[in-house]
């Protein structure tokens, strides 16, 4: 299994990581373990633009005629 040597950590991020492993009922390697792999964990959860899409693909899809207005828009009045 591969290793990972991390250096140059400051004495209140190591004394964090200390306290937080203490916390957690973990030794410090085993609380950077269980760091890296929240934050490199893939997320399971779709966001709103890909669930639509989904939804979409799933019913076949649609076209849409739509043309797109050209014309400047009108400034916002102020007074």
């Amino acid at each position: 299994m591969p290793s990972l040597n991390i250096r140059n950590i400051t004495d209140e991020t190591h004394q964090a990581l200390r306290m937080q492993a203490a916390r957690h009922g973990r030794s410090m390697e085993a609380e950077v373990r269980a760091i890296l792999e929240h934050a490199l964990a893939p997320t399971q959860q779709l966001g709103l633009g890909a669930t639509l899409a989904a939804i979409g693909r799933d019913l076949g899809g649609i076209e849409l005629d739509i043309t797109r207005d050209r014309t400047p828009p009108e400034p916002a009045p102020f007074e």
